[in-house]
């Protein structure tokens, strides 16, 4: 999905129309202390501590940018019951049986052995406790794949698509998983939004040409195929504009489960 170099990306404005089934899937309750895997900026973190008044919420990113923010964010709403912490949850030692809740908003797919990093999370979780996710259905299935393979298609062939965000595509696949990582009672659900890239062409051109898929495809293009394929590119982003940002359709899958 998109990122950016520079200033970060506002995966807030992007998934907004996600955000709302993550927040009606995960029913945080007052005493609950809430694991926040991939948190990024923190928005949904943030959200989780509100609701846990009494309880607590603990955002884990591998980004120092995003957990800076994160934290500004935090104590800029006066919150005190929300903590950060720079690691990979797939290796970071939590205290054993201490979270009641674990959400994700698509920051489940990048872990190098999900097996391990679910495992991990596992033990994390106290007897009882639920996962809540959101990841990507497959690369296919996605508007903004469809665009950008169009654009470059009389300059160079699509290249096969990575894992990364699509790692967690196949529900078998994530289901199984999740049941050989020792949850139980997994739940994949579908839900069907679309996602913001920017506010205008200049900016949702800037996000797309930031994309990995992107980069792979202009590389080995000469000048003349590079304007081209950019020409088209623009165009096609252009024609996805309107009074309210740049959108493309997109589906996910909300998948739940728990610990026993």
């Amino acid at each position: 999905m998109p990122g950016q170099q520079g200033d970060l990306f506002d995966y807030d404005a992007e998934l907004r129309r996600y955000h709302e089934h993550l927040r009606a899937a995960i029913d945080v309750r007052p005493a609950d202390r809430v694991l926040d895997i991939g948190c990024g900026t923190g928005q949904t973190t943030r959200e989780a501590a509100r609701a846990a008044v009494s309880g607590s919420a603990l955002g884990i990113d591998v980004s120092a940018p995003r957990l800076a923010r994160a934290r500004r964010l935090s104590h800029q709403d006066g919150l005190r019951n929300v903590s950060f912490v720079q690691a990979d949850a797939q290796t970071h030692r939590f205290q054993p049986e201490c979270f009641d809740l674990a959400i994700s908003r698509f920051g489940t797919m990048f872990f190098a052995d999900p097996l391990a990093a679910f495992t991990n999370i596992g033990r994390a979780l106290r007897p009882g406790a639920r996962l809540v996710q959101l990841v990507w259905q497959h690369i296919g299935r996605q508007e903004w794949s469809a665009v950008i393979c169009e654009a470059f298609a009389s300059e160079q062939p699509a290249p096969a698509p990575a894992a990364g965000p699509f790692s967690l595509a196949d529900p078998a696949t994530a289901g199984g998983i999740l049941t050989a990582s020792g949850f139980t009672d997994v739940d994949v659900a579908g839900v069907h939004e679309p996602v913001c890239y920017g506010p205008d062409t200049a900016s949702a051109l800037d996000t797309v040409l930031s994309l990995q898929m992107t980069k792979d495809l202009l590389a080995p293009l000469d000048a003349a195929r590079t304007g081209r394929a950019l020409g088209q590119l623009r165009a096609a982003v252009a024609a996805h504009e309107s009074g309210s940002g740049v959108w493309f359709d997109s589906r996910a899958w909300l998948i739940a489960a728990r610990r026993p």
